[in-house]
């Protein structure tokens, strides 16, 4: 690991968080590699204890793992993985779905991200692994549940990493992934609401069932 640059004005376990938070999510620290508290203190020029916090924090998220007497390491991402993240994920949206189809209640934030993805060039990019979450939460957050919020985005970070994963290998259309979006929203409108939960499992166990066998060849 090298030295960063100042982390900013913010509290410095949160700064050292974000940080590790961005080199595993973008692949710089890969899976399975070890983070020790004096490799990270060293790093980023803070006390082990200010270190062991940052650690624990992504140990919460799920992002990092840790077992007794061994150093965190960045979460492996094997077929279980994939499958039990992706299975979360589609419980809590196709709820979601069903209940905004209720009321015809399409998210103005889900429909701006996708547009982001609809923009860019046919063919797969890593580019869209963020607008692609956020369009996803964005059905999440439509309902107005701080809690069921707080759930969805406690499996946010894994869901990012295994999305990465997709795209990092170029698995997923961009075109693709805006038209599957935009039938979801059009089932929505429609008040569809087992319309649209079809088809977000349809859209998920594709990317689901694409990362899985591509972890299976490594």
């Amino acid at each position: 690991m090298t030295t960063d640059a100042a982390l900013g004005i913010v509290g410095v376990v949160d700064a050292v968080t974000l940080r590790l938070r961005e080199r595993i999510l973008s692949g710089d620290i890969r899976s399975g590699e070890p983070l020790t508290e004096a490799a990270v203190s060293q790093a980023f020029g803070v006390a082990r204890p200010s270190a062991k916090a940052a650690i624990e924090q992504l140990v919460a998220t799920g992002l990092l793992v840790r077992t007794a007497h061994r150093s965190a390491r960045v979460v492996g991402i094997d077929p279980e993985t994939v499958r039990d993240v992706y299975r979360t994920r589609s419980r809590l949206e196709s709820a979601a779905l069903r209940e905004l189809a209720i009321t015809r209640a399409v998210p103005a934030s889900a429909v701006e991200a996708n547009a982001e993805i609809l923009a860019m060039p046919p063919g797969p990019d890593a580019a869209t692994v963020d607008p692609d979450l956020r369009f996803h939460t964005a059905l999440i957050d439509a309902l107005g549940s701080e809690r069921t919020a707080r759930m969805y985005r406690s499996v946010l970070d894994e869901a990012r990493l295994c999305m990465a994963q997709v795209q990092g290998r170029r698995l997923l259309d961009a075109a693709v992934i805006a038209a599957q979006h935009a039938e979801m929203l059009e089932a929505v409108a429609a008040g569809e609401g087992d319309r649209a939960a079809a088809l977000l499992a349809a859209h998920l166990s594709s990317a689901e069932e694409r990362l899985v066998e591509a972890v299976v060849a490594d």
